[in-house]
């Protein structure tokens, strides 16, 4: 019986849109804890560049991560709207709303980019719950 060679380790195996879906998600990490506002001018790019001609893969986590971007902005400018109308930036509840804001909305948004990026490192697609479907 024949053995079949193992595939050399510069074969890759990897689904169409993959690399695309990794990039996607590592902007919107980046996002969110290293440079905003420039890695979602990158990911808006790639996203102009890449939304009907991509794979399905690499298409949804594209939808998907602009989608929780626009999201957190969005809701960025509503904390800040909040602390302006109860009082402003000197007032005793700017770090109420600061504390709580970081701990359940920043942090989960950051979760979700999380599990999105280790689903598209496996090549599976990840729908992100309640802020991502924007864009659908």
């Amino acid at each position: 019986m024949p053995i079949s060679p193992e595939p050399s380790p510069t074969e890759d195996h990897s689904p169409p849109g993959q690399g695309l879906a990794i990039a996607a998600e590592s902007l919107y990490l980046i996002n969110l804890l290293l440079l905003p506002g420039l890695a979602f001018l990158l990911l808006l790019g790639l996203y102009g560049r890449y939304r009907r001609s991509a794979p399905p893969l690499g298409r949804l986590h594209l939808q998907q991560t602009l989608s929780a971007s626009l999201w957190a902005g969005g809701l960025l400018v509503i904390v800040n709207l909040l602390i302006i109308a109860l009082g402003g930036y000197d007032a005793a509840s700017t770090w109420v709303i600061a504390i709580l804001y970081f701990t359940t909305v920043h942090a989960t948004l950051v979760l979700l980019g999380i599990l999105g990026l280790a689903r598209s490192l496996a090549g599976q697609t990840f729908r992100y719950p309640l802020v991502g479907n924007l864009l659908s």
